[in-house]
């Protein structure tokens, strides 16, 4: 749809609209006023004949009242009159004889009647009594034909009106399409990429400031061409001349890198000792009570392959004598016989053949104990140089820490734990198992004769938690605040870092949790650690 047909369009609806609310408005009045003013005439001249008529009403003069009929019917548009008692007998009537013959019935309104003739009415007393009434009929069809013709009049003036709008709004419509098409096609020259494009400026009106600022529009295009112009050229040998400096600072770059690289990795390899060395601290405390764990074991280990080596040796024995007995004569097989029932008697291998399955059984569980307790150190102790987040259940992170801590804290202390079901969580156990190792230890130091440590895994909505309650010394209240400092320590010079807790206190916020201490002198201490069921994203 062209914008021409929009203008015309759009100007001839608005015009119809506002001339259509022009005439309705106009004809409703011109109704109202001239229903209103036929109203009036109708009840003023039925009043005024009741008034008239009155004396020659009381007096019964019917002549009176005849001659007044026949005066009254020369007003215009009247088209009866007629005047009776009030028993409905008539006294005089004049006019149309089809209008008198009809019943009569008042109208109210102009608007209502549908016979053409407008009925009204009016009555004739003397103090307050009713004598007789006035009827009387006006003929409408006259005004009728007038509003009829007012309407057939302003439907052709809204026809003549709207057809010299739409000659404007053609008019006006093709005088903007033909300026903006020229506009439209300088437009397109000038995406083109022809520069020497001017409109010709005619009038004074917006759509020539339209056509001047176009006009300037490509002037500043041409200017703003010309500075790019000498702007690639001088680009072109700025270029030419960092070519070189870039190459060399790339070389420099590249050295620079390389060394930055070199430094990071030491920083890296620094950081993973200063951890695996708080780490080895942990075990070293352990260090007497696991070579105890381990020694136990392995001496009666020890003892049992020795004797295992003995019934071999005497099963060797037997072997090499009953195969003596092929190739031997009956006489010397019954010597051989009697030499090896003699050492059956001195070995007793009845008491072999039972004993052995018992001490292969008992060296295969010490070596378990050794194997578990080995493991347990193997796995807290390793490196994790890649820092990843994998699902991991806390209830086996307890039952592994505890296998590794069982002979530093077994002979003081009786550990209960009470493991809730959990989920899994993405941490890096690893490091859960170090806090959890440091806190066993500390309440363990904490106990100095028979104690008890609970263990608690419980399930919250967003979380998991893990306490460690000890009914140990405690701690004091003015050294709550700074347990959790960088080496600051209650222990004796030597026996720690002052870095297990604040290591600890590291890992929960690297996890996105936390570690809460609560501690009564002389009651014990509780410490609480939180991890989210969600890997925490770091900023």
């Amino acid at each position: 749809m062209s914008l021409k047909f929009k203008t015309i369009l759009g100007v001839a609806l608005i015009e119809a609209i506002l001339l259509a609310l022009l005439i309705s408005l106009t004809l409703d009045y011109l109704k109202s006023t001239n229903f209103e003013s036929l109203n009036k005439r109708a009840n003023t001249t039925a009043t005024l004949s009741a008034t008239t008529t009155k004396d020659a009403v009381l007096s019964w003069d019917l002549a009176s009242l005849e001659t007044f009929s026949n005066e009254l019917m020369k007003n215009p548009d009247l088209v009866y009159v007629r005047i009776i008692s009030p028993s409905g007998t008539i006294f005089s009537q004049a006019g149309d004889g089809q209008a008198l013959a009809k019943s009569f019935s008042v109208d109210a309104s102009a608007s209502e009647v549908t016979d053409g003739i407008f009925d009204s009415q009016a009555n004739i007393e003397e103090g307050g009594v009713i004598y007789g009434r006035v009827e009387l009929g006006i003929d409408i069809n006259s005004l009728e034909d007038q509003i009829d013709q007012a309407i057939q009049w302003s439907a052709l003036i809204a026809l003549g009106e709207m057809a010299l709008v739409a000659l404007f709004s053609f008019m006006l419509g093709s005088y903007l399409t033909g300026q903006l098409s020229r506009l439209r096609q300088a437009a397109h020259t000038l995406s083109s990429g022809e520069k020497n494009v001017q409109l010709d400026i005619k009038g004074s009106d917006e759509l020539a400031e339209v056509a001047q600022a176009f006009n300037t529009m490509v002037s500043s295009l041409k200017q703003a061409d010309s500075a790019r112009d000498a702007y690639e050229r001088e680009l072109q040998t700025l270029n030419a001349q960092l070519e070189e400096r870039v190459e060399r600072r790339t070389a420099k770059l590249r050295e620079n890198l390389i060394q930055l690289q070199r430094t990071n990795a030491e920083l890296k390899q620094a950081q993973t000792q200063l951890i695996q060395s708080e780490k080895m601290a942990s075990l070293g405390t352990l260090a007497a009570g696991v070579a105890h764990e381990v020694n136990n074991p392995l001496g009666f280990i020890m003892s049992n392959l020795k004797t295992l080596q003995e019934y071999s040796e005497s099963y060797h024995q037997l072997t090499e004598s009953l195969t003596e007995l092929e190739g031997l004569s009956n006489e010397e097989r019954l010597v051989l016989l009697k030499k090896v029932e003699q050492q059956l008697a001195e070995q007793d291998f009845e008491f072999i053949q039972q004993d052995s399955p018992e001490l292969l059984k008992d060296t295969l569980e010490g070596a378990e104990r050794v194997k578990d307790i080995v493991g347990g150190l193997k796995e807290f102790s390793h490196v994790d140089l890649e820092n990843r987040y994998e699902d991991a259940d806390l209830n086996d992170a307890v039952v592994q820490t505890l296998k590794v801590v069982n002979n530093e804290v077994k002979y003081k202390c009786k550990v209960v734990t009470q493991l809730a079901e959990l989920p899994l969580i993405p941490c890096q156990i690893g490091q859960v198992k170090q806090v959890l190792l440091n806190l066993v230890i500390n309440a363990s130091h904490a106990i100095s004769e028979q104690g008890t440590i609970l263990i608690k895994t419980e399930q919250k909505p967003h979380s998991v938690e893990l306490s460690v309650t000890d009914n140990g010394s405690g701690i004091a209240p003015e050294d709550q605040k700074k347990i959790f400092d960088p080496f600051f320590t209650t222990k004796e010079i030597g026996v720690g870092t002052g870095l297990g807790l604040s290591i600890a206190y590291g890992i929960m916020q690297e996890h996105g949790g936390n570690i809460r201490v609560k501690s009564q002198l002389g009651k014990g201490t509780r410490f609480t650690l939180t991890l989210p069921k969600v890997q925490h994203s770091k900023a």
